[in-house]
C-alpha cells in the first residue's frame, strides 16, 4: 500500500476529461479551420489556443503518471516536479507570445487565465515535489489542486477561444 492510495478516482476523472476536452478542442479547431488564420491572427492563435492544448495535455499525462503503478513516491515526485519546472517556462514562452502578437489587445482576464493562474499551477507542481519529503498527504493534495487548476483554466480558455471565434471574429469578416 502506498501514499497514492485512494487517488486513482480523482485521476480517472481528471484524466479522462482533459483528454476528452483536448479531442473536442481539436474537433473546435477544425471546424473553424474553414476560415484560414493567417498573419496575426495565427500569432494569436499560438498565443491563446495553443496553451489550452498544453494544460489539457500536461493534466492527461500528470494524471496518467500519478495512476501508475510505482513503489514508491520518489519517482512520481520527480516527474511532476519536472513536469512544474517546464510549465512554468511554457507560461513564460506563452506570454511573450502574448505581448508579440498584434491581433487582439489582451485585457486582465487573459492575463490571469494564460499566464498568473498556470504558472500558479506549474509552480504548486514544482513546490509539492519538494514537499512530498516531509509532508506526503498535503503535497498529493496540491497535486490534484494544481490538476483540478490546469482542467479549468483549459475549460476557460477553450470556451473563451471559441466564443472569440463566433461572437467577435464572424462579425469582423461579414
Amino acid at each position: 500500500m502506498t501514499i497514492l492510495n485512494g487517488w486513482e478516482n480523482f485521476y480517472v476523472i481528471v484524466g479522462s476529461s482533459a483528454g476528452a476536452l483536448m479531442g473536442l478542442q481539436f474537433v473546435v479547431i477544425t471546424l473553424i479551420a474553414s476560415k484560414p488564420i493567417v498573419g496575426d491572427a495565427q500569432m494569436a492563435g499560438a498565443a491563446f489556443a495553443t496553451p489550452s492544448v498544453v494544460h489539457f495535455g500536461v493534466a492527461l499525462l500528470l494524471s496518467a503518471i500519478v495512476s501508475a503503478p510505482w513503489n514508491g513516491i520518489t519517482t512520481v515526485a520527480v516527474l511532476w516536479g519536472l513536469l512544474g519546472l517546464f510549465g512554468a517556462v511554457y507560461v513564460a514562452i506563452a506570454a511573450r507570445r502574448m505581448r508579440v502578437q498584434s491581433a487582439y489587445q489582451p485585457v486582465f482576464e487573459d492575463w490571469l487565465f494564460h499566464v498568473l493562474l498556470p504558472f500558479t499551477a506549474y509552480a504548486v507542481l514544482a513546490i509539492s515535489a519538494y514537499e512530498v519529503h516531509f509532508h506526503a498527504r498535503s503535497a498529493l493534495f496540491l497535486v490534484g489542486a494544481a490538476a483540478l487548476l490546469l482542467l479549468f483554466i483549459g475549460i476557460h480558455n477553450a470556451w473563451d477561444a471559441v466564443t472569440y471565434h463566433i461572437f467577435v471574429r464572424s462579425k469582423q469578416e461579414r
